[in-house]
This record gives structure tokens, sequence and C-alpha cells, in this order.
């Protein structure tokens, strides 16, 4: 096959980028000194020997983070930059992740290295193997392991330009079986930009064979790596599978996972599976953690391999299979033992493949990084800018395990800065984003279908269920939604059952309300949209309102639908009750947006000050909104005499919004256990009406310890079918309810089961 000729056919130009990514990442925990931890894997992390994203791999403080398969760069750093801050926080406040793939410093005893606890007792068993066949101490040594799959399409569009292979598995699997060839020939190349293991911490090697720094222990001999004696062939798939199940049936290895080449063919359970079903993807193994990159591997590494990887398709081999493997052996152990600051002997054929990588890039047309070949020559011109140069640079100042533990305690600082937040999807609802925490911690699958939509898909075994905006569910119905978005049809349904709503009008014009304002003019009474949530465009008149104002109110309402309410007001305080399968979980009284003043700075200024707190933030991604100062604050100052640049006096409390919604700039004070039982059945019983299983309802209660059968005692001025639930999990003030692990253990409830059980 002429591949070469085939790769720039244009029927196959479209799908040159195309492919599928998972990364494997393991790290050593350790305390916020440095010292290898002395704690078990985290109970908080639920199905913990099977979970999807967090395991054990060799020992117990080995922890390794698993992403699920993506068809983009982004959404697979995306997740793993979330499934780190799952790992972190669930590790609790004490705890890191070493950045190194060498180990911190191990106990002197080798026994003292604690072998992985798991529920199985054959994985256990294949630990101690290891252990008697390495050492514990080599099993420690941690690195990125990268799959890679060319897209679909890519491989049948050059499977449609040959006519040599009739079976399209195999013709895969012969691309596949080619790529790895030529990657075990020149791996050498990864190991020089990107090794980086320079040195050993104490007790890592028993004498110590490295007097000298190198670039990479892990891709040498002293790292992972089988007896001379373990040899596989790469001619043919089925060479590769005979070899590995000789290498078995001599006791040469253990199993066939215990093969460490640099590259692992992918395709079934076993290897045996790869004969009849082909290989579906490659694993790239021989990848040292980047220190310099908070996940341990970059955005840049993951494009360069990707990138490498097509070149490798390009690329010719030599004549005899093996012997090409063998040489890239050879290569790769004198890269791997140079000095990190040294020029590699193989620097002419470094250039060499850089140059006709970018030339491949070039006559494919594809679309690479504008920076990858500039860092790649600075890398070859410089070796201190490799990794291993650069970690070895750094060391010489102090040492590099006194660098590492600097490096661990930056990345902890950056997963604990926002604890609200999950790394790689803050662009999502905040509800959403602590949704998608507790599920990836309790270990089930997330998919997200459309990120703008915050709709998720997730999934535990066989079990799937489908939520959007984090509580929105199969559970409710679809008429339940439509009842509570429509705040008439919500208040009819509440009065015919019983409850008690505020009294009013609707409008559907403008200039019909504006008609009507006699019969409001000297009453207490609210203008709201019909169907808007967030407290959008509701304006609150507790004595009356001129006819100018209450023309700003209408408009302001028609701004955000086509509706308008008008009704009375109720006296009382809000709270805002979050109701799930017939329990009040939470109960929150939300204070409107206010500033307290100091007899020095404006009402403006003060808002300012008050919109820094962390807290803060915009379009629901922080816990709290920011202050806003637009009309409606506007008209509220108005009504108590001040405006923007009105100076408060010291303590004075200023209120620049009447509605109380979070979400217009409103504290959240968690009152749960305040509220007597009667009111919380309100809340259930009227929940219940509407149809709903998940609902937030608002109540106006005059006084709480009035009972609720009483005449007026309360109010129910609004219904919402998609409740936030971050201002309960991070409220102002007031303890936390943490309402999606309720949402979660309502979806699947055989999760709880489990967990009680155990």
């Amino acid at each position: 096959m002429d591949m070469k000729k085939m790769l720039v056919n244009d029927s196959v130009k479209p799908y040159l980028l195309k492919a599928s990514y998972g990364i494997e990442k393991e790290s050593q925990r350790v305390d916020l000194s440095g010292n290898l931890a002395k704690t078990d894997h985290p109970k908080r992390l639920s199905i913990r020997d099977d979970h999807p994203y967090i395991q054990r791999d060799f020992s117990e403080t080995q922890m390794e983070l698993i992403t699920p398969v993506t068809e983009t760069r982004e959404e697979l750093f995306d997740y793993l930059a979330a499934i780190h801050d799952v790992a972190y926080r669930s590790m609790g406040d004490n705890e890191m992740l070493w950045p190194l793939s060498m180990p911190p410093q191990l106990p002197e005893k080798e026994e003292d290295i604690v072998i992985a606890k798991l529920k199985n007792s054959g994985d256990v068993l294949y630990r101690r193997s290891l252990s008697n066949s390495y050492g514990r101490r080599k099993q420690m040594i941690s690195g990125v392991h990268f799959n890679f799959g060319f897209g679909d399409e890519l491989i049948q569009a050059l499977f449609n330009l040959q006519s040599e292979i009739k079976d399209y598995r195999q013709f895969k699997t012969e691309i596949y079986l080619k790529v790895t060839r030529n990657y075990l020939h020149d791996r050498w190349l990864v190991t020089y930009f990107y090794g980086a293991s320079p040195s050993s911490e104490k007790n890592f090697f028993e004498g110590n064979p490295l007097i000298e720094a190198v670039r990479s222990i892990r891709s040498s001999k002293y790292g992972y790596s089988n007896r001379d004696d373990v040899q596989v062939s790469y001619s043919s798939i089925q060479n590769y599978t005979s070899d590995l199940s000789l290498m078995v049936k001599r006791g040469l290895l253990l199993e066939e996972k215990e093969f460490y080449a640099s590259v692992r063919l992918r395709g079934g359970q076993q290897v045996s599976d790869l004969e009849e079903h082909g290989v579906r993807y490659i694993e790239l193994r021989n990848i040292d953690l980047n220190p310099f990159e908070t996940y341990g591997i970059s955005y840049e590494q993951a494009e360069f391999l990707h990138l490498f990887l097509l070149y490798l398709l390009w690329k010719d081999e030599g004549d005899n299979c093996d012997e090409w493997v063998k040489m890239g052996d050879f290569h790769n152990e004198v890269v791997a033992l140079e000095h990190p600051c040294e020029h590699t002997q193989f620097e002419t054929d470094a250039n060499q493949i850089i140059d006709e990588m970018e030339h491949v890039a070039e006559i494919l047309h594809l679309s690479i990084s504008d920076k990858l070949f500039v860092h790649l020559r600075e890398m070859l011109t410089d070796p201190s800018k490799t990794l291993a140069g650069r970690l070895y640079k750094e060391s010489e100042k102090s040492s590099q395990g006194q660098v590492a533990t600097y490096i661990a305690k930056e990345n902890y600082k950056k997963s604990w800065d926002k604890p609200y937040q999950l790394s790689g999807f803050t662009d999502m609802e905040l509800s959403t984003q602590i949704f998608m925490f507790d599920a990836i911690q309790q270990g089930i699958q997330v998919e997200v279908l459309d990120r703008q939509d915050q709709f998720l898909k997730l999934q535990l075994k066989d079990h799937v269920e489908y939520v959007k905006n984090g509580n929105m569910t199969s559970k409710d119905s679809y008429v339940s939604p439509l009842i509570m978005e429509n705040k008439t049809v919500t208040k009819r349904i509440l009065q015919q059952h019983g409850f008690r709503v505020p009294q009013g009008e609707e409008f559907n014009d403008i200039e019909q309300a504006l008609r009507s304002y006699e019969i409001f003019s000297t009453k207490p009474f609210v203008v709201k949209p019909k169907k808007t949530n967030y407290g959008l465009g509701i304006s609150i008149f507790k004595d009356g309102a001129n006819y100018e104002d209450y023309q700003k109110a209408i408009t302001l309402a028609f701004k955000e639908d086509s509706s308008v309410l008008i009704e009375e007001f109720l006296n009382g305080t809000e709270y805002r009750f979050f109701v799930l399968n017939d329990k009040v979980y939470a109960v929150l009284l939300r204070i409107p947006a206010n500033v307290k003043g100091d007899g020095k700075h404006t009402i403006e200024e003060l808002v300012i000050q008050k919109n820094r707190d962390s807290l803060r933030g915009r379009d629901h991604r922080t816990p709290l909104e920011s202050i806003q100062l637009g009309e409606l604050e506007s008209l509220m100052l108005k009504g108590q005499g001040y405006r923007m640049d009105s100076i408060p006096k010291n303590g004075e409390i200023v209120y620049l919004r009447e509605n109380s919604n979070i979400s217009t700039g409103g504290d959240s004070i968690d009152v749960t256990d305040q509220i007597p039982d009667d009111y919380k059945k309100i809340a259930v019983d009227a929940v219940s009406v509407l149809g709903a299983k998940i609902c937030g309802i608002d109540l106006i209660i005059e006084n709480k310890e009035v009972p609720a059968a009483d005449e007026n005692a309360y109010g129910i001025i609004e219904a919402n079918f998609n409740p936030s639930m971050y201002m309960h999990i991070y409220p102002y003030k007031g303890e936390s309810r943490r309402l999606t692990m309720h949402i979660i253990h309502f979806l699947f409830p055989e999760l709880l089961q489990s967990q009680q059980i155990e």
C-alpha cells in the first residue's frame, strides 16, 4: 500500500484530525509536607474498586485518574481537570498529589509500602506477585497513559482507496501495527522532549546506580521494563498474541498485562481477543508526568502526540519489523540515560523528524498550533528547555523533592481556590457543576449531551438517567413544569386546592396594564412577568406608586415576557422551600440585595466593594450573584429617597431590590431547622397538587410562630420547576444542604443501598 499517496487523497483529508482520546494518569498521594500519605484511599469515593474515574493502581497511595473517551482534545482536558478537582476534594484538606513520575521519599523497609487494599483477592495477589518479581519500589513509579484511536471515518476512507486487504477489521489492525512499530522505533523523541524523571528521591534505589541526573529514569531500564528474555513480535497480530501467550506459559509474565511495552494494542478484554476483534486503539505508556502542568500533561503534548502518530502512519518502515523495533529500544535507552541538559546523540535525526512532521502537516493542510514547532525546535536547540532540563535546573536551586512539594502545593491551592466550581466546566450553570462533581465522586458516568443547555446523561451500570439543569428529571411529568412555568395556572390550581395565593390580574398588552393604574395605585402591589424565573422584571410597591413609577415597572416586566401579572403584596417574610419526593430538604431566607453604609462611601461604591467577594459573580457561576445597578435598583432607591451617589449613614442598611432573589444580588441564609413542620407540610402538599417531585416553592410567612392553619398565616407566591440548588449548598450564612446528593440518591436509590450494605 502506498500510504503517502492515500493520505493526500481529497477523500481522506477532511478526516485526518478526527480521533478519539483518553488519559489514564497515576499520582502518589502525599501530605502537605510532601511525604507519602499514610491514609487509606478516600472513603468519599463511592464504588471504590470499580470507580469509572478514580481508582488505585499498585499501592494504596497510588491514585489513578481515568478520563472517559472523548472525540476532542478540549473535552479530554475538561474531564481531566474535573476529575482532578474531585480527587483533591475527596482526599480532604491535608493531602495532595505528587507531581513527579518518580515517587516521593519511600519507607526504608520495602514491606512498609502498602499494596492497594482491594476487595478482589485476585487483584491483591497479582500485586503481591509483582512486588516479588520487581520489588515494591519500582511499582511506585507513576506516569501517563495516552489512549488514541484514529477516527473511523479516516480509516474507512483509507480502506476504500486500496484493494490489497479485503477485510476492514484486518486493515484497521494493520494501520495500528504500522504506527506502533514506527512509534517504538522513534519513541526516543518523546523521551527527549517530555521525559521528566531525572533523579529519584531517597529509598527508591537500594544502592544508587545513577550518580548523574538523566532524562527519564522511568523510560530507562531502571524504570518500568520487563526482563530481557521477554520478547514479543509486532510483525503481525497473530505473532503478537501468540508471543504474549507463550511468555505467560513459560512463567516469564504473570499475566499478559504485565508486559510493560511502550505501546499496548487494545481491542478487547483479553489480548487473545485481538485476533478476532482486531485493534481498536493504541495505548501509549511511556509518558512521564509533566510536573509543570497541573494535570500532568499539557494540551500541546496531546497535540504533538496526535500529529506524531499521523506522521508515523505516513512514514515508511524498515524491512525487518522486529529489528526496526529493537533499534528503537536501543535509541530510547541511550536518550533516557543522557544528562537532561546535554544535546542528544541523535540531534540530527530529531531535527529531520521535526522537519518531516512539519512537511506532512503542510502537504496535508493540517491545522496545527502556531507555537508547536517553535517549541519543539527550541527544546532541540536548548536541552534545558525540555521537561527534564527544566526540572533539573529548578532542582539545582534547592532539591527535586522541594521543587515537587512546591508545585504540588500550588496545584492544591488551585483546586481548593473555588471549591464550589468544577474545573473544565466552569462555563456551565453552578448547580449543574456541583451536581456533576457529586455524580463523578459517586462513580456515576457523566456525559455532557448539550453543554449550553446543561443536559446530562448519567449511567450507573445499566441504569441511565437524563438530567437537565441539575434537577429536571424523568421523575416529573411533562405537564408539571408547564404548570409551574405559568404563574396564572399555578395560582389557580393551588387556590382550587385551598392554598392561599395573592389576588391579582393578568395583562397581555402594555396599554391595558397602564389603563388599570387606578385599581392598584393606592394598595401594596407587585408587578412581575408571567413566566420568567430568577426574579427578573419584578417590581414591588409596599405603599402604592405614582403613575411614573408604575409605568416604569410595567415596561420593565413586559421586557421579560408578553404577559404580566399585577398582584396584591403579601406582608411577611419570604422563604424558599426545596421539596424533593414529598420531603422538605432545605429552607432558605433570602434577603434582598443590600449594602451597609459606613458614612463615607456612596451606595454605588459600597456595591462595588460588596461585589469583590469571591463568592459573587455573574450568570449563576458563583454561589452569590453580583448586585446590579440598573433601572430597577434606581427605582427602588428613589422610593427610599436615595440616589446612586447618596452616602448612607454608618451601619444603615440600604436595600437595592424589594424582591429577595439570590439571582438579583440577594443574600442567602439557611433556616431549615428553624421552620416549623406544619409550614413544611404546606410546602410538600402544595408541590404534590402541582404534580411535581422536585420543586422550589416560595411562601410568605408573617410570623412562623403562628400555626400554618391560622387564617392568612402564609401565602404561596411562586412555584419553581427548576429551583436553584447552589444557594442552599453554599449559603451566605447557615448550614450547607447538599441537595445535589439528595437528587442523585433519588435517581439512583441502588447507590444509597449499596453504601448502607458496606
